[in-house]
C-alpha cells in the first residue's frame, strides 16, 4: 500500500466508526481523489448507491448509478473492483487513480449509512455475480 492509500484507509475507518463525515475528512478525501470524490458525493446525495445483500449469507455487492445521461448502473466492490470503463482504463491499465467514483460513492454511502439496502436470496445474488 502506498502512503495515499494508507491515509485514505485511516480516514475511511474514522468515518465508519462514527457513521458521519466532517469537513477535515472531506478535505482529505477531496485532496486524495479530486474530481472523482466530488462526483461520488453527488451520487451519494442523489441516493444512487444500492447495497444488494444475499440472504442468509449477508454477502453483498454495490450497484451505483453513473452520472451520464443514460444513468447506467455499475456493479462494484468498494475496495477492489468496478465494472465501469474508468476502473479498467485509469486504475488497472494506467495506474493513475486509486479507485473510480463508483467505488468512492459505494464506500462513502456504506460508511455513513446512506445506501439503499436491497435483500435478495443467495441464489439471486449468485446469478447477478455470474454476469459480471
Amino acid at each position: 500500500m502506498n502512503a495515499s492509500s494508507l491515509v485514505a484507509e485511516t480516514v475511511w475507518k474514522d468515518i465508519e466508526s462514527t457513521r458521519s463525515v466532517n469537513e477535515d475528512q472531506l478535505s482529505i478525501l477531496h485532496f486524495l481523489f479530486g474530481k472523482n470524490f466530488e462526483r461520488a458525493t453527488r451520487i451519494v446525495d442523489q441516493r444512487g448507491v444500492r447495497r444488494i445483500a444475499g440472504e442468509p449469507s449477508g454477502r453483498s455487492i454495490f450497484q451505483v448509478v453513473g452520472e451520464s445521461q443514460r444513468k447506467e448502473e455499475y456493479f462494484c466492490f468498494a475496495e477492489h473492483y468496478c465494472a465501469c470503463y474508468s476502473f479498467f482504463y485509469d486504475i488497472v491499465s494506467r495506474g493513475e487513480q486509486l479507485c473510480c467514483k463508483h467505488q468512492l460513492a459505494a464506500r462513502l454511502a456504506a460508511s455513513v449509512g446512506a445506501c439503499v439496502d436491497v435483500k435478495v436470496s443467495d441464489e439471486q445474488l449468485a446469478i447477478l455475480l455470474s454476469k459480471l
